[in-house]
């Protein structure tokens, strides 16, 4: 079975009889439970593409935080070949919550990097639940500058709630490389996609996701700040998260329409974590559509794109 989220009862109430009935089957029982099965199914699926019809903003948040998702690890063992992870920021430490490397894409050479949350309690305290620390955004900027130089595109991955607030962080220059990670990307004389696949979290998110091309998933999410924290600091009450969601324009429909993004990944009804080879297949058609677009573009204009690109956001709003 799935994990099912809170709005995803009524599904996960018939899946359920689904399966007692399979199992009752399998044991052996006298009453044949075939077409009782095939109903359930048939309501199953009616019903989880009633509820994916009219999602909320916060319901979509709830999904592009599901556990079950594809994550940075699963797109860069079906999308790439030959991946050389890199490590550490050559000044402090490893940051396990920055994945980044060299690589193949459709035999093209090419930098990664993406933000990893992990899958399970170790993998997730290993990875610092994709919450980067200084020297995350500093490994990533020791890749750009390596992409940059030998000219290899640069694809980046971002799934994080944000970058790490503690005070470790802070006392180490947070802020300070988060700035010169969106810079290094604003500078990148190569063509940059970003593919926001989850979660893209605050400054934490932007860092690696100034790119030419900005893409999300149906279902992801990309905001200023969380809703549990806008909606501490708006009514003093995290609980109103869902206000917060509705009113912050957090959702990739929200988002292309404000231009801020460039197109929006389609996903399987139930999310992506419901068909991983199917989104991230699709995932793969973007970033090789996007590459294709920026092929004929010399090294000074894809700099000015991508600039002009985001000194575009709110002049028309």
């Amino acid at each position: 079975m799935y994990n099912y989220l809170d709005f995803e009862k009524p599904v996960a109430d018939l899946d359920g009889k689904i399966i007692e009935l399979k199992k009752l089957a399998e044991e052996g029982g006298a009453l044949d439970t075939n077409d009782e099965i095939t109903r359930l199914e048939k309501r199953s699926a009616e019903a989880l593409r009633d509820l994916y019809r009219k999602l909320t903003p916060w319901q979509k948040a709830q999904i592009a935080r599901h556990p079950d998702r594809p994550h940075c690890v699963d797109y860069i063992a079906r999308l790439f070949t030959d991946f050389t992870p890199l490590a550490g920021d050559r000044n402090f430490a490893e940051d396990e919550a920055i994945q980044a490397g060299l690589a193949r894409f459709n035999g093209q050479a090419v930098a990664v990097i993406g933000q990893e949350k992990g899958n399970d309690t170790k993998s997730r305290l290993k990875h610092n639940f994709g919450m980067a620390m200084p020297e995350g955004y500093r490994k990533a900027v020791r890749i750009m500058d390596l992409a940059d130089r030998f000219n290899l595109p640069v694809i980046t991955l971002v799934d994080t709630a944000g970058a790490f607030p503690g005070i470790a962080a802070e006392e180490r220059g947070q802020a300070e490389a988060i700035a010169r990670s969106t810079a290094a990307s604003l500078n990148l004389k190569v063509p940059m996609v970003s593919v926001i696949i989850g979660e893209g979290g605050s400054g934490g998110a932007i860092a690696i996701a100034t790119a030419n091309r900005v893409y999300m998933l149906e279902h992801a999410i990309y905001s200023v700040i969380s809703p549990e924290g806008a909606a501490s600091i708006l009514w003093h009450d995290s609980t109103r998260a869902k206000d917060a969601a509705t009113n912050m324009r957090i959702t990739a429909q929200d988002l292309y329409e404000l231009k801020i993004i460039d197109g929006i990944i389609p996903e399987p009804t139930g999310g992506a974590h419901r068909g991983k080879d199917a989104v991230i297949e699709a995932t793969g058609n973007i970033i090789n559509v996007a590459l294709k677009s920026m092929a004929s573009m010399d090294r000074e204009a894809l700099r000015k794109d991508r600039r002009d690109k985001f000194l575009a956001i709110g002049r028309t709003l």
